[in-house]
């Protein structure tokens, strides 16, 4: 059994534990920390996305008249389906001569709360336009408009501009990222290593301002807001956090890399998300950072009938 990475404590009671894996890697690329299996590829389901979407800009996405850099932080989020939100998934299908009609990620209602229930009350129903990978779709259809590619078929890992992404991935990450397999979104989706994906967070963070990796990462920077939402952990840690690139995924992954290159990843055998952020926290401290965002988010609150009983916190034991 891997280790616990972090438990629930209710009342004074620990209610339950959190298995997972952690890895810390120094500027240099040395591991500075390692708990856990951190050499088994695993899914990093939508903490990839930064990579694919430097493989779209690669790929032309930059062509796309009106482009500006919004579509590069839409492009990488699991957006909260916000009205911001999906105005820019919008203004890129239109930018790109497309609509929502040509969006082949899977119906959705916005992950924000808030959101979901003003579109509800307002008539409306899950689409794909709300669907948190939206942005992604959106920018691998205009990618292939771009590059004079068909849109249909843009899923399909054969299509040329998810090759495209494959690469860019792998060229990052620096390892072969083997057969693909489908994300929930239903776009192709690659396994990589704990240590590989804290690597390629690493390449984002230090790379040129010029390139294609630099231009994610500034997209990202310059936009959190876009790459998660409101109250959103991955958009509060790179407001707050100077130069970091950061970007959660389901079934508990984390990355998230500082401007000097020092990274860390993070997965929650269980699939829990709520343990996710607290045991990230603790790895951007075993690297140095520091802050009050890492203050506030190092534990996350368990309530019940609304009031705080207990916390979820990182044990790393």
């Amino acid at each position: 059994m891997l280790p616990v990475l972090a438990e629930v404590v209710r009342s004074g009671v620990v209610e339950s534990r959190h298995h997972g894996s952690l890895v810390a890697l120094g500027p240099a690329g040395d591991v500075a920390l390692a708990i856990g299996d951190v050499t088994s590829a695993i899914f990093p389901r939508s903490a990839n996305k930064p990579l694919q979407t430097v493989g779209l800009l690669e790929a032309g996405l930059a062509e796309t008249p009106g482009y500006r850099a919004e579509f590069l932080a839409i492009a990488a989020a699991s957006h909260s389906g916000e009205p911001r939100h999906v105005a820019v998934v919008r203004d890129l299908l239109v930018s790109a001569g497309l609509t929502e009609a040509d969006l082949d990620n899977v119906p959705g209602l916005p992950l924000d709360e808030a959101a979901a229930w003003a579109l509800l009350r307002a008539g409306g129903a899950p689409a794909p336009i709300y669907q948190n990978c939206s942005g992604k779709h959106a920018a691998m259809l205009a990618t292939a408009v771009a590059a004079g590619r068909p849109t249909s078929g843009y899923r399909d890992p054969a299509h040329p501009v998810q090759q495209a992404v494959r690469a860019a991935i792998e060229r990052l990450a620096g390892v072969a990222a083997g057969p693909p397999a489908m994300d929930g979104c239903g776009a192709p989706l690659y396994r990589l290593s704990l240590t590989a994906l804290a690597r390629a967070f690493a390449g984002l963070a230090t790379a040129a301002v010029e390139s294609a990796p630099g231009r994610v990462a500034a997209a990202m920077r310059a936009h959190p807001e876009l790459v998660g939402g409101s109250g959103r952990v991955v958009t509060e840690l790179i407001r707050e956090l100077p130069g970091l690139v950061a970007k959660d995924g389901a079934e508990g992954v984390f990355a998230a890399a500082l401007p000097g290159g020092a990274s860390v990843a993070v997965k929650i055998e269980d699939g829990a998300n709520r343990a996710a952020a607290p045991a990230l926290v603790a790895g951007l401290r075993a690297i140095g950072a520091s802050g009050a965002v890492l203050d506030r988010l190092a534990t996350a609150p368990v309530l019940g009938h609304g009031d705080v009983v207990g916390e979820i916190r990182c044990v790393l034991s």
